[in-house]
Order: structure tokens, then sequence, then C-alpha cells
């Protein structure tokens, strides 16, 4: 199966659509861009390709007679039995990564002990691993530096004590190796994988499970072949891309939205780092833009940096701000002068809630401002990037379209996310069909 690949490496995230020939969206895979896009890139495609492996799964078991609330069920057992074998995978690299950092003066008369406790923090790490993807198991975070990070520093302190070993050398040795192993993604044998946990949950499961086994394995034969890749986004210029796979952030926003509603004629998009208002035309032809300054005002690196100060997580800012029932008066969106501001404000007494109401009441009118230099809205407008998710921004944007604009429809897709890189891939589809045609004539 021919497929296309859009990548949109931004700031803080990095996201991944897998398309097939009739412009069908197989898979979306996110991750942390952190400092090395060329690691992000590599796992969102990754990430993609594994959803797009369940999306196939569907498909075959669409033609299948089944309970689809037993398929479900499988389907949801054979996800945790890949994610675990996935962890499992990178904790062995882990594992051996840290072994060879014993080296040196330092670990000269100790590096015995500190390989045999190496070993016995990791048993004991692989021992407990299954009951994290256990049903009902809940993980913090689906990272596996965050996953095996906690655990690692909570069992290496237990086994360091008992084998009367200095904990530091422990902490040390994964320090070093951890960030190595972040840059060394899981394999690109997701096959593989797919057919242990397929083996995993099919040996727990009993008749049922091996009843549903063929359609998957029929799935997994399919080969999906990388026919192109778009890259667009804040760090499209750092990969090793040709130009002709290289597509700027705002044609890929602007035609991404169109395809998720082809009414769309405006797009606002609020990423990690900058603001983008964008006029389309009924093609998703970008028309005309504006986008904020360089610096990160009202993005979501400034909410970032809020979420930071106040001791939140990003996800908690937008529900407590929809309890303000007075949103503060907030000067400025500077990312600079927002410490300053936040703490004064609370000093002097003012509630929290109006505060974070105030701030992303701010967001949304320095983003309005981009949009009417951009030509103002049409109606449909589609909100798009991380933003769009906080539920608070998406308050303060309907209040103040109604109020400047009157009624005009708003779209606000669950995969907003991904309207970038869903766009990049409709561009690779575009440009190897034109390649193929250009063969043919």
């Amino acid at each position: 199966m021919k497929t296309f690949v859009g990548i949109d490496l931004g700031s803080t995230t990095t996201k991944a659509v897998l398309m097939d020939e009739d412009e069908r969206v197989l898979g979306r895979g996110i991750t942390n861009s952190r400092s090395n896009y060329d690691t992000a890139c590599r796992v969102a495609s990754q990430e993609a390709a594994i959803d797009a492996r369940f999306a196939l799964f569907r498909r075959e078991f669409g033609a299948e007679q089944g309970d689809d609330a037993q398929i479900e069920e499988f389907l949801a057992g054979l996800e945790r039995a890949f994610r675990l074998e996935q962890f499992l995978e990178q904790l062995n690299d882990l594992e051996c990564t840290c072994i060879e950092q014993v080296t040196g003066e330092r670990f000269t008369e100790v590096a015995g002990g500190v390989k045999q406790a190496l070993a016995e923090v990791f048993r004991r790490l692989r021992e407990e691993a299954p009951a994290m993807f256990a049903p009902g198991a809940s993980r913090k975070s689906d990272f596996f530096r965050d996953i095996a990070g906690s655990r690692y520093l909570a069992v290496a302190e237990e086994v360091a004590r008992d084998a009367g070993l200095a904990y530091e050398l422990l902490l040390n040795v994964y320090d070093k190796s951890i960030i190595a192993v972040e840059n060394r993604p899981p394999s690109g044998e997701l096959g593989e994988k797919f057919k242990r946990a397929l083996e995993r949950v099919v040996s727990e499961g009993g008749g049922l499970k091996g009843e549903l086994q063929q359609p998957v394995e029929r799935a997994l034969d399919i080969e999906l072949e990388e026919t192109y890749l778009v890259g667009t986004g804040y760090g499209r210029v750092t990969l090793p891309f040709s130009k002709e796979h290289i597509r700027s952030e705002i044609l890929c926003h602007g035609l991404g939205a169109h395809m998720m509603y082809p009414k769309t004629r405006t797009v606002l998009d609020i990423g990690g780092q900058d603001t983008k208002g964008i006029q389309v035309d009924a093609n998703g032809i970008v028309e005309n833009f504006q986008m904020n300054d360089r610096c990160a005002a009202g993005c979501g690196r400034y909410l970032g940096y809020i979420a930071d100060e106040m001791n939140m997580g990003l996800h908690e800012l937008g529900p407590l701000a929809m309890k303000s029932g007075k949103p503060a008066r907030i000067n400025s969106t500077c990312t600079v002068f927002a410490g300053a501001e936040l703490r004064d404000r609370l000093a002097l007494g003012e509630r929290r809630e109006d505060i974070l109401a105030g701030l992303h009441r701010a967001i949304i009118l320095r983003a309005m401002s981009i949009i009417s230099r951009s030509g103002g809205i049409e109606d449909e407008f589609t909100f798009t990037g991380g933003v769009a998710k906080n539920e608070a921004a998406v308050r303060e944007l309907k209040k103040l379209v109604h109020e400047n604009y009157g009624e005009v429809t708003i779209n606000i897709n669950p995969d907003s996310i991904y309207t970038g890189a869903l766009g990049g891939a409709e561009f690779a589809r575009r440009a190897a069909e034109d390649r193929l045609e250009g063969v043919e004539a």
C-alpha cells in the first residue's frame, strides 16, 4: 500500500500524519520535539505507522462478523501488549547503555558491584513492567523517559542501599545513558513486535481471541510503503530534506484546515512558538496571512511559562480559568514580564482563576489583531494548534469573534494539532501524483 507522510516539526511537539492514496488518514503520531528534531521526526513517524496498523486492523474486522465491544477489548489488549514490548526493548537498551558507562577511575574498585546492582535494578523493572500495561493501569506519561526514569530512581535507591553502594553511582550512569537511549527510538521492526504482542494477547485470552487473530495477521501482511514525505513546521530546516520535500507552515496549515473543513476561509493557528492568521480560497490555497513577531508572546510557550510559574500542569490552566467570574485585566502577554506581573497580582490577593482568565483573554485579543491584519474573519473559521484544546482560550475566542464579526461558524477539530502535518501529507500525495504523471507523459 502506498502511503504519504506529513511531518510538522513544532517547537514543543512534533506531529506526523500518514495518508493513503484515497486521501484517507490512516495514522497520526506525536512526540515531544525537545532539542533533537531528527529523533522527534522518527518517533512521530513511527507512532503514525503504529496508529495506521490499528486502523488496518479495524478495517479487516469490518469484513468480519463479530461483537464490536469484543473487538475493541481485543484491540485495546493488543495495544497494551505492543506498548509493553516496546517498553521492554528500550529497557534492554537502557540497561546495556548503563553498563557501558561503568568505566573510568571512579568505578575502578566498585565496577563489579555496580554492574551487579544494575542487573538487579533492571531485573526488577522488567518484572514489574507488565503491571504498568495491565487493564486499568494508569501512567502519568507514555514517554519512555518518564515511565522508566521514575521507577529506575526508586528501585536503584533501594538496590544501592542493600548493596552498600553510593546511590549517586547508579544515578550517574542513568543520567549519562537516558539521553543516548532517547535519541535511539525503538527499532523500526514493528511487525515483529506486533506478532509478539499478538501471541501474548492470544495466550492470555482463550478461544475468542484466537478467532480474532487471523484478521490482525492479514493486516500485518500489508506493506506500508512510504512513497513520499513532506516536512513543515518550526524545525523543518534542520532536517536533511531536499527542497521539494519541504513546505511552509502557512501553506500546510491552510491546506490542512481546508481538508478538515472544506468551507474554511479563515484559519487561526496558535502553536508553541507562533500565531498565524491565514486566509484561504475555496481550494485551500493561501491568499493572505499574518504572523506574530519574533517573540513567543501569546503562544503555547507563554502558557507553558505561566503553568511553571504557578506550579501547575499546562492542561490545568484552562479548567481553572473557566471558573472565573471576573477576568483580570492583563497589561502584557510578554513572556519576559509575565512572571513578575503574575507574582505581583497574586501578592495583591487576586484570585488565580481571575488572573488566568485574563491571561487567556489577552492571548486571544493578540490573536484577533493578527487575524484582522490578515484580512479579518470570513465564514467558515477554523481554529487549529495545541491551544485550540484549551477550553478557556476557545471560550474567549468565541466571544470575541461574535462581538467583532457576528455569527460565524467556528470549527475546532479534536485532531486540530495535526492540521499542519495533514496538509504536509496531502502535499506529499500530490507531489507523488504529479511525479507519476510526469513519468507517464
